[in-house]
């Protein structure tokens, strides 16, 4: 590249820039000038810290505590560094490429340009002057040859921005398709917030708790002995961590490990930015939309006829209206992936509160207490599904005038409603069971007295998302559960719904309480009493549910013009 296109590039990057600060306005260009004042400032305080904490701390420690030190501001910048990538996996480029290809510009120039221009944002600012200042306090405190730390947080953040840009242009080219960039988009904001917990994890379910004794409290302050183990193994082999144990070599004195551990992450580096540049390569040239022949008609026909549609098919007991709306919102929900991951929530949040607690003391769960943590899983299965009861006709937007002009009683179309839900939910609540008879040993019993329970628990549920989708209705952007302003008293009534939630709920473990009461207190096996009991309680919701459907669906047939209007109108 000429030094006059480069010129040219950079100054087209100023205006276009200094344009969109002149068009937010006054007060979004001072807002910009403040953040960067701040950036800068906190830029020199990190460089300076860093040399003092180097200097007057961390030189007095030994090696192995300098390395868990470097462990810390690895991890710590690692999940910034990865927020940042949530933020702007759908940003584009500094200087997009497909309009330069008609002028004597070469893609690698423009690629290399682009990559430089990423290593503009507020965490590099932070954290490379804040290491690079503590290797200069370490060398002021231990001698020159700390300032080999240097090349090494250098060659550091070189592979991670390498590996992070070949990572946004594989994801750029995969987000292509408006599906996948939903689907893509979702996927890595859970992957942000299952690694965000992931020290809550290892700390409750791979915690040594030690002995039961006194002795506990005096050794508590050390770190287990399986876990530094474990660190340490994972410096040694990890990557990403031989920041920390270069650090810990040069600490005690010996360069050559430091040397190549710089030289193994340049490499590495060098390695992802060459495979950010063929992937490029690939998506500028066409290679990645390049697809195979379609098949013959024949083959098409032949693959038709193999077996029915999902929205063709049949439920035994259930009207064949109500059979077409279950199955063709079953197949809209599968396809929506904002659903699938609140879906996922579920279980990640089970897994992250309470699974430590159980894989350390499932054992010690007594036998009276398990039907109270199986329902208790239930009724979290059942919460995650609140969104999609509460507001079941949002998630229709435009495809709800096909319900308005369907030729079926309305109560069918609620009913196809509920046993769509009822079907997403299932497998959530199974898993959450299966985890909790491996982990609180639940007997036959209890897994029987959930399902019913889960049941039970959908069908009252049901009853009130009924109720409150066809009088608080409002429209779900796509590709999001974010409501496009709903009305005021749209949100008071799911607010209130909210709060009594549990209350609905509270009745599942009467049955529980009754058995557990007759085992203290008489004679009568309690088994028997909280079967019975999760028997007539199903059988108490399922007689609700039923008188309450046909009035709600002739309440949806007097409302569904109003809905139509809430569901369909688009926020300008």
């Amino acid at each position: 590249m000429y030094l006059h296109h480069l010129r040219t590039l950079l100054w087209l990057r100023w205006r276009l820039t200094r344009n969109q600060w002149r068009r937010g306005g006054q007060i979004n260009a001072l807002i910009s000038l403040i953040v960067t004042v701040i950036g800068a400032g906190l830029a020199v305080a990190g460089g300076v810290g860093g040399i003092a904490l180097g200097a007057l701390a961390l030189s007095k420690a030994t090696p192995q505590e300098s390395m868990f030190v470097w462990d810390a501001l690895v991890a710590v910048f690692l999940f910034i560094w990865l927020l940042g990538l949530v933020t702007e996996i759908q940003r584009a480029e500094t200087i997009d490429a497909s309009r330069l290809m008609h002028l004597p510009v070469l893609l690698r120039e423009v690629f290399f340009l682009n990559y430089a221009a990423s290593h503009v944002c507020l965490s590099l600012a932070i954290w490379v002057p804040a290491t690079l200042g503590l290797a200069l306090g370490l060398a002021l405190g231990l001698g020159a040859r700390m300032l080999w730390l240097a090349p090494l947080v250098l060659a550091f953040f070189f592979m991670v921005t390498a590996w992070t840009y070949c990572l946004r242009g594989w994801l750029a080219a995969l987000m292509v398709n408006q599906r996948r960039r939903r689907a893509v988009v979702m996927g890595v904001t859970m992957f942000v917030v299952v690694l965000a917990q992931l020290p809550n994890l290892i700390m409750n379910v791979w915690r040594d708790d030690g002995p039961q004794d006194g002795r506990r409290v005096a050794h508590s302050t050390r770190p287990p002995a399986r876990m530094v183990q474990t660190v340490t193994l994972a410096n040694r082999y990890v990557p990403l961590l031989w920041l920390p144990q270069g650090a810990q070599a040069l600490q005690a004195g010996r360069v050559w490990p430091g040397l190549l551990a710089a030289a193994g992450m340049g490499l590495l580096g060098l390695l992802g930015l060459a495979r950010a540049y063929q992937l490029t390569r690939r998506f500028y040239q066409g290679d990645d939309q390049r697809k195979a022949a379609p098949p013959p008609v024949a083959a098409k026909a032949a693959k038709a006829v193999r077996g029915r549609l999902l929205v063709e098919r049949t439920l035994p007991l259930v009207p064949a209206p109500a059979a077409a709306v279950a199955f063709a919102n079953l197949r809209s929900m599968l396809r929506a992936p904002e659903v699938k991951m609140a879906l996922v929530a579920n279980v990640v949040i089970f897994v992250i509160l309470a699974a430590g607690t159980f894989f350390r003391h499932g054992a010690a769960v007594p036998p009276a207490g398990r039907p109270f943590v199986a329902l208790a899983a239930a009724c979290l299965a059942v919460m995650g599904l609140v969104q999609l009861l509460f507001n079941q006709f949002g998630f229709d937007r435009d495809g709800f005038r096909a319900l308005v002009l369907l030729p079926a009683v309305r109560w069918h179309i609620l009913l196809g409603k509920n046993l769509a839900v009822f079907a997403i939910g299932l497998p959530v609540f199974v898993i959450l069971l299966a985890l909790l008879k491996v982990t609180a040993h639940l007997g036959v019993a209890d897994l029987v007295e959930a399902c019913l329970g889960f049941c039970s628990a959908v069908l009252a549920i049901s009853t009130l998302g009924n109720w409150l989708s066809i009088c608080a209705p409002y429209r779900i952007a796509a590709g999001s559960l974010k409501p496009n302003k709903a009305k005021a008293s749209s949100q008071f009534l799911l607010v209130v719904a909210s709060l009594f939630l549990p209350l609905l709920l509270l009745p599942l473990f009467v049955p529980p309480l009754l058995g557990f009461l007759c085992n203290e207190f008489t004679q009568v096996p309690g088994a028997p009493i909280t079967l019975l009991g999760a028997v007539g309680l199903l059988g108490c919701s399922a007689m609700l549910y039923g008188f309450t459907l046909q009035p709600l669906g002739r309440l949806l047939q007097r409302r569904e013009q109003r809905i139509l209007q809430a569901v369909t109108s688009e926020v300008e």
